[in-house]
């Protein structure tokens, strides 16, 4: 399954068959603000959050530019999922990337509809196309 493109005009775009992205306008902090919001609004809720700016620093000593990664999770489409097929648990949670890449603020949420098409399993169609569709307002309300 493909994930199909945002239209030019709002800068959205899918970035490749897993994720969905934008570029926004919004500064780093801004954003991460904004996708918090977004994803609550969606009825998501934060479970991780991973720091891989710092975590890079610590383990590694490299330098990056910021670098976040929130572990978001939809409780009922998690249930349906895990109820219809259990090993569905590995690709969760929904991953929403923000970070700073070449001077711009970019925002990706990954595309749960052709991550769940991986397992091949009919019943987490839906779920994976329901999800994608909340993923992508929360992408499209990070723009700026």
């Amino acid at each position: 399954m493909v994930a199909l493109p945002f239209p030019a005009e709002n800068q959205e775009k899918s970035m490749s068959s897993v994720a969905f992205e934008t570029r926004s306008t919004l500064s780093f902090e801004g954003a991460v603000a904004a996708a918090r919001e977004a994803l609550q609004k969606e009825g998501f809720g934060v479970l991780t959050e991973i720091d891989v700016q710092a975590t890079l620093k610590k383990k590694l000593n490299v330098d990056r530019d910021p670098y976040l990664i929130l572990g978001a999770c939809h409780p009922p489409s998690a249930h349906r999922a895990l109820s219809a097929v259990p090993e569905v648990g590995v690709l969760l949670p929904c991953n929403v990337t923000v970070s700073v890449e070449n001077g711009e603020t970019v925002v990706r949420a990954m595309d749960p509809a052709s991550v769940m098409a991986v397992i091949g399993n009919p019943e987490l169609a839906p779920v994976g196309e329901e999800v994608g569709a909340a993923l992508r307002r929360v992408v499209k309300a990070c723009a700026g």
